[in-house]
């Protein structure tokens, strides 16, 4: 598998049989080996276990009994979630001997679809943060531009993915843990509707806001993968019942779009370029007939929700991680104890505030959705920026509306007026519109490349 390997041209290979599951493995872990050191995106590395459950994948496609598109393919797990006899460390040094017996809901649905892991991919500690430079597993690179970050806090899980390791690979999203990635490495991710997937076997960071979700070279993968892990798991009352028809994606089309812009998508402060490319990517949709369609979300200023939210996060990984910070030592960062801290001291009336504000925003939103197919933002207001760089405040300005409303969101790279770094485009849509939003984000990325 070479950089850049598209999830599309693997699933293909493997049906005509140009390439194996064991020849896509190998090559796999030989880049990790080569490269790891350097680009920290690993944790840990399954070997073993990736080539007999690669082997396993050869045997059933030679006997005509592939599992279906994921079977044979390599993929990667952020470290928050558990993958059975492999080591979940959250991103941390307190947990790195904690060591699950069972998979995660979501792993234990990709591993029955064949995909084969290969191990688990570096973060920002305790998933609170966008930049994995991480204290204890090494400062992850971005494969697009060395001494950059890939954003957070599924920073490894960016990476794998824009360096051609693994076609697809899992993070999760508390506030745009996937999409910052997606946007800052130049691939495509997925923020699920609040309940599509179990979290199950997921280390919580905030168990109202966080999501698992899937980073792709493209939309085939990420369609692939929400697929298999979708699903109600009577095990976790975060899960929900899924419509049955909610993998109805209808074909997007010029004339079928409308598309919600906020005003405030052009008064954020994002980097200049940026902010040009979106402008440049709408003015491409209008000239194909996209309908842009201004709209307002009542309440909805962007710095005031990340920030109702990062105090969601704090308070709530206060009630998590608490008692293992007070005996955890060394096993934590400064950094990290002093976010969660601030978290566990809040007054009870600035919590109760931030909560009442995201019921009012997440109501607001869902309501301005009924007007529009999907609303369109850019997913970050900056591109990747240097390690050496403080990270900005606004990161997730854009992003967190999608976990506020508990909606799906679908992250996609946009070609920058400088010809540098990518920029990005999201869409975010309606409950359980994730095969719709994936067709209308697709058409979308054609239309900004054109």
């Amino acid at each position: 598998m070479s950089a850049g390997a598209d999830f599309s041209a693997i699933v293909a290979d493997l049906r005509d049989g140009e390439a194996s599951a064991e020849s896509l493995v190998e090559t796999s872990l030989q880049r990790i080996a080569a490269e790891n050191d350097r680009s920290r995106i690993f944790i840990s590395v399954d070997a073993d276990n990736a080539r007999a459950a690669a082997r396993a994948s050869d045997r059933r496609r030679a006997a005509g009994q592939a599992l279906g598109p994921l079977d044979g393919v390599p993929i990667a797990i952020k470290d928050n979630i558990d993958v059975a006899g492999v080591a979940t460390t959250d991103g941390t040094g307190f947990y790195r001997d904690r060591v699950p017996v069972e998979d995660a809901f979501v792993v234990a649905r990709l591993k029955a679809a064949g995909a084969v892991i290969l191990g688990k991919l570096n973060m920002h500690e305790g998933a609170l943060g966008a930049t994995t430079d991480n204290p204890f597993w090494g400062r992850c690179e971005n494969p697009l531009a060395e001494g950059h970050t890939p954003g957070g806090s599924s920073g490894g899980s960016g990476a794998v993915v824009a360096a051609g390791i693994v076609p697809l690979a899992l993070g999760t999203d508390t506030m745009g843990s996937v999409r910052i990635p997606a946007a800052y490495c130049g691939v495509w991710g997925l923020k699920p509707t609040r309940g599509l997937f179990s979290s199950r076997g997921l280390s919580h960071l905030s168990w109202t806001l966080d999501t698992i979700g899937p980073l792709a070279t493209g939309p085939d993968g990420l369609r692939s993968a929400i697929s298999v892990m979708a699903g109600n798991d009577p095990s976790d009352l975060l899960t929900s019942d899924i419509p049955t028809d909610w993998q109805e994606g209808a074909a997007a089309s010029a004339d079928t779009i409308t598309l919600g812009v906020p005003d405030y998508a052009a008064l954020a402060e994002c980097e200049p370029v940026v902010f040009e490319s979106f402008s440049t990517f709408l003015d491409r949709l209008r000239l194909a007939g996209i309908s842009l369609k201004p709209i307002e979300i009542p309440g909805w200023n962007p710095g005031k929700a990340r920030r109702a939210g990062l105090l969601l996060s704090e308070a709530e990984g206060g009630a998590l991680f608490g008692a293992d910070l007070d005996r955890g030592g060394s096993g934590f960062s400064d950094g990290f104890r002093k976010l969660i801290d601030y978290g566990r001291s809040a007054r009870g009336e600035r919590v109760a505030d931030a909560y009442r504000e995201i019921e009012a925003l997440r109501y607001a939103t869902r309501i301005s959705l009924r007007a529009v197919d999907a609303i369109l933002l850019p997913t970050a207001p900056q591109r990747a920026f240097s390690h050496a760089t403080p990270a900005p405040a606004n990161q997730a300005d854009f992003t967190a509306i999608a976990n506020i409303a508990a909606c799906p969101a679908v992250a996609f790279p946009l070609p920058s007026n400088d010809g540098g770094l990518p920029a990005s485009a999201q869409v975010i849509g309606p409950p359980w519109s994730e095969h719709r939003l994936l067709a209308i984000a697709e058409h979308l990325s054609v239309l900004g490349s054109a």
